[in-house]
C-alpha cells in the first residue's frame, strides 16, 4: 500500500487529494449505513488523522453534528493541511469519550494500517471505552492497534462494527484476529494504479475461468480418476465422505479402497462410488497407477500401515491429497514425507497437524500467510492450512485467504469433505493451487447455504447448489 501511494504520487497525485478521497469514502460509507446523528473523529497525528479531518468535514456538510478529538497536533503535510480545512472546533482526545459512546457513532482515526506499536495512554482508554459497542464503531484503514500486516494487536486495540479501508484489502482484513475487529470492511477505490500481489483474497474470480466444467463430448474417464484410501472396518465413515464429495465435485469415477475387513461396511453405505480390496501397500500402489488423484488420510490410522500407503502412492503419477492421520504419521520425519511429495500435491493440516510437520513455523511466523508460504516451500507442496481464516499456499509463493469462511463448518468430517472436494477437482485436471482454493470457498459456501443443524454428511449434497451458481456466472 506504501508502495502505491508513493507510485500515485510520483505520477502526479498530490497525497492531499488521496486524503480528500479517502475521506470522501469513509464519509460516503456512514452516509448509507446510518441515519443522521452526532459523530465523534478522533484523530490522530498522521495521515490516518488526515483522513479523520476529511470526514468531519465532509459529515459535517451533509448536516451531520460532527465533534472532532485529535490525539496531538498533525506531524505530517498532508494531515496539517487537512486540520487547516476543519472549519469547527478540535478538543484533546481524554477519558471523557465514554460519555459520547451512547449519542452517536465514533469514527477512528488515530492510527492506521501501519502502526507497529502498542496503543498507550488516551488512545488505550478510548478503546476500553469503545470496546462494548463496536457497531458504532467506524474505522479508518485499520482499528487503531491492528497491524496491517498481520491482525495481531500486540495490547489494546478499537475493536469496529465497519472499517473503510483503501485500494485493497491487507492482512489484518481477513487474518484472526484482526478480521472480528475490523467488522465489515469496504474497500474502496481512490484512484491508486494497479499494485500486483502475489497474497489474493480467494474467490471464484481467482479461479474459476479454469473450473473442470465437463464438456459435450466428456464421459466419466475423461473427468478424473479419484481413489480414496479407506480406514479399518470401525473407522470407514471419513474416507466414505471424501469420496461422495470427490463424486459430487465433479469426478467422473471415485473408488474407495479398503482392507478386506473394510469391504462390507462400506459396501454397506455406497452406491455410485465403486469398492476395490487391496492388502499391502505395494498392491495399492498398482491400483494407484492409473489414478489422477488419490485422497490418504482421514481415519487411516496413525501407524506403519498409513507412513507405507502414503509412500506406495507418492511412487504413481496420482497427485496427492495428503490429510488427517496421513499427516501425522510422519511426525517423528516430516523430511520422509517432504522427499517424496509433487509440486502438485497438497496437504491439509489444521494448526496441530501443521505443528507436527512444520514444528515451530507457526509460531514463529508473523501471521499464518507467512506460516503456510514457509510450510509450502519446505515441503515442495500445496499447503493448505485450515481455520477461520483458511490460508492456501503454493511452492512458488503464491497464497490466498478465504474470507467466506463459515462457522456451521465446526463439526466433525467436515474436513473429510474437503479432502474430497480438493482431490476430486484435483483429479479433473485443476491446478492444485486453484483446486485448493476453489474447494474451500465451495466448502464455506455449502456450509453457509445450510446453515444451522449442518453436519458433514450435508456437505457433498450441497455443493451442486454452489456449483450451479459458479456455472451460471462463468
Amino acid at each position: 500500500m506504501a508502495a502505491a501511494d508513493r507510485a500515485a504520487i510520483a505520477a502526479g497525485t498530490p497525497g492531499v487529494e488521496l486524503m480528500e478521497r479517502a475521506g470522501a469514502a469513509v464519509a460516503d460509507a456512514i452516509a448509507q449505513r446510518f441515519e443522521v446523528q452526532p459523530v465523534v473523529v478522533l484523530c490522530g497525528p498522521g495521515n490516518n488523522g488526515g483522513d479523520g479531518y476529511v470526514v468531519a468535514r465532509l459529515l459535517k456538510r451533509q448536516g451531520w453534528p460532527v465533534e472532532v478529538r485529535a490525539l496531538g497536533e498533525p506531524a505530517t503535510a498532508d494531515a496539517a493541511a487537512m486540520a487547516g480545512r476543519w472549519d469547527g472546533p478540535v478538543a484533546p482526545l481524554d477519558g471523557r469519550l465514554a460519555e459520547n459512546v451512547g449519542e452517536g457513532l465514533v469514527v477512528d482515526a488515530l492510527f492506521g494500517a501501519g502502526l507497529a506499536r502498542p496503543l498507550d495512554g488516551v488512545a488505550a482508554q478510548a478503546a476500553a471505552a469503545v470496546a462494548g459497542a463496536p457497531e458504532r464503531v467506524v474505522a479508518i484503514d485499520t482499528p487503531s492497534g491492528v497491524p496491517g500486516d498481520t491482525g495481531q494487536p500486540a495490547g489494546p486495540a478499537f475493536c469496529a462494527g465497519l472499517t473503510v479501508t483503501f485500494h485493497a484489502r491487507k492482512p489484518a482484513h481477513v487474518l484472526e484476529p484482526g478480521r472480528d475487529l475490523c467488522g465489515e470492511v469496504v474497500v474502496a477505490d481512490i484512484g491508486l494504479g494497479p499494485t500486483p500481489s502475489s497474497t489474493v483474497e480467494n474467490g471464484p474470480e481467482l479461479w474459476l475461468p479454469r473450473f473442470p466444467w465437463p464438456r459435450s463430448a466428456s464421459h466419466k474417464h475423461s473427468r478424473g480418476r479419484l481413489i480414496v484410501v479407506s480406514g479399518d472396518a470401525w473407522s470407514t465413515g471419513a474416507a466414505r465422505l471424501s469420496a461422495r464429495a470427490g463424486l459430487r465435485i465433479g469426478a467422473g469415477v471415485v473408488t474407495l479402497y479398503a482392507n478386506p475387513e473394510a469391504l462390507a461396511p462400506n459396501a454397506a453405505h455406497l452406491e455410485a462410488v465403486m469398492l476395490r480390496p487391496f492388502e499391502t501397500d505395494l498392491e495399492l500402489e498398482q491400483a494407484a497407477d492409473q489414478a489422477d488423484a488419490a485422497i490418504i488420510g482421514p481415519a487411516a490410522g496413525v501407524g506403519e500401515t498409513t507412513l507405507l500407503n502414503v509412500l506406495a502412492l507418492a511412487r504413481t503419477g496420482a497427485a496427492l491429497v495428503i490429510d488427517a492421520d496421513a499427516i501425522t504419521v510422519f511426525r517423528d520425519d516430516p523430511e520422509e514425507l517432504f522427499s517424496v511429495l509433487d509440486r502438485d500435491d497438497v496437504l491439509t493440516p489444521h494448526p496441530g497437524e501443521f505443528d507436527r510437520l512444520f514444528p515451530g513455523v507457526l509460531k514463529a511466523a508473523p501471521e499464518r500467510l507467512t506460516a503456510a508460504r514457509r510450510a509450502a516451500e519446505k515441503a515442495g507442496a500445496v499447503v493448505l492450512l485450515k481455520g477461520a481464516d483458511t490460508v492456501v499456499a503454493a511452492p512458488d509463493g503464491r497464497a490466498a485467504v478465504n474470507v467466506n469462511g463459515s462457522p456451521w463448518l465446526a463439526t466433525a468430517g467436515s474436513g473429510d469433505v474437503l479432502a474430497g472436494f480438493i482431490g476430486g477437482l484435483v483429479s479433473q485436471g485443476m491446478e492444485s493451487f486453484e483446486a485448493a482454493c476453489a474447494a474451500a470457498w465451495i466448502h464455506a459456501e455449502a456450509a453457509e447455504s445450510h446453515g444451522p443443524g449442518l453436519i458433514s454428511e450435508d456437505l457433498p449434497g450441497l455443493a451442486p447448489g454452489v456449483l450451479r451458481r459458479l456455472y451460471d456466472e462463468r
